[in-house]
């Protein structure tokens, strides 16, 4: 009667172990697991924000077993568990690597549209030789031979009166727009030059280049003025003057005789402004377009 007894509570002890060894073993799966999607999430929720993803398979909360009973209803939990955050982990790894593709894309698009962008601005550069500088070193201190129609200089006796607005960058480029209206272009040109460089990030910044090109442009310097209004346009396309100097490039290519150019700059325009600029201003592109005889757009 013993000898059956001892055998039978050795049969029910070796039939237990595994299960208990089972039930030790699977909440280290589960917590290895929880880590690897709580990485997984970083990923792809980088900067943390609280965004995480539930698992699809929500385990109902059991009551805590009574002591004992059997151990299959808590194995089953944890089975049950590890399913759900093993098919969570693949959903976000699967999420993380479309997210990577997607912005592989977006980044090979960007460079595509910036190389075009760099392509068509420099077939607008100018083609003839640089003006040659004075011993000074400013280049727009010699006067270049007078261009047929631009307009005379003003007589330099006149005393014109600084502004004083109290805004440094205002008066600035005032000053530089009451020597342009005087038609004392040589001084124009040096005061919005230095303007220019002073106050880069002033808000007449548009106005003070697009001023420097026309100034150029008015006192004989076309190749200047293509210098300036290319840079105004290139750095600042949406500058209050941008496509007023976008205007005034092929203004100036038609004066330098590269009337190909100037259609190329015509076509920018309507391109780049021809819903938004003023019907006067595409009143002038056009006529431009038809002193260049460009091709109909």
């Amino acid at each position: 009667m013993r000898k059956t007894l001892i055998a039978t509570l050795l049969l029910v002890a070796g039939t237990a172990m595994p299960a208990f060894a089972q039930s030790d073993a699977l909440p280290r799966r589960v917590d290895k697991l929880e880590r690897e999607m709580r990485a997984v999430q970083r990923k792809v929720f980088p900067g943390g924000s609280g965004q995480t993803v539930e698992p699809d398979i929500v385990v109902p909360q059991a009551p805590p077993p009574e002591i004992g009973s059997p151990a299959t209803a808590p194995l089953a939990d944890l089975t049950a568990r590890v399913d759900a955050l093993e098919s969570q982990l693949a959903s976000l790894t699967g999420q993380a690597e479309q997210n990577a593709n997607e912005i592989r894309l977006l980044q090979e698009a960007f460079a595509k549209a910036q190389a075009d962008f760099d392509a068509r601005i420099k077939a607008l550069e100018p083609t003839a030789p640089p003006v040659a500088p004075t011993l000074d070193g400013d280049a727009g201190a010699m006067p270049d031979p007078a261009v047929d129609g631009a307009p005379a200089a003003g007589d330099t006796a006149v005393s014109i009166a600084r502004p004083d607005t109290g805004d440094a960058g205002e008066d600035a480029y005032l000053y530089g727009y009451r020597l342009w209206e005087a038609k004392r272009f040589d001084e124009a040109q040096a005061q919005l030059k230095a303007a220019a460089a002073k106050y880069p990030s002033h808000k007449r910044i548009s106005f003070t280049r697009n001023l420097l090109g026309r100034a150029y442009l008015d006192g004989g310097k076309p190749e200047l003025a293509v210098s300036a209004f290319l840079q105004n346009y290139q750095q600042n396309p949406r500058g209050e003057r941008a496509p007023d100097s976008l205007y005034y490039l092929g203004q100036s290519f038609i004066q330098l005789k590269q009337p190909a150019k100037a259609c190329q700059v015509y076509d920018e325009f309507n391109e780049v402004y021809g819903g938004t600029a003023t019907a006067a201003l595409k009143a002038q592109v056009a006529r431009g377009r038809t002193t260049a005889k460009c091709r109909a757009a």
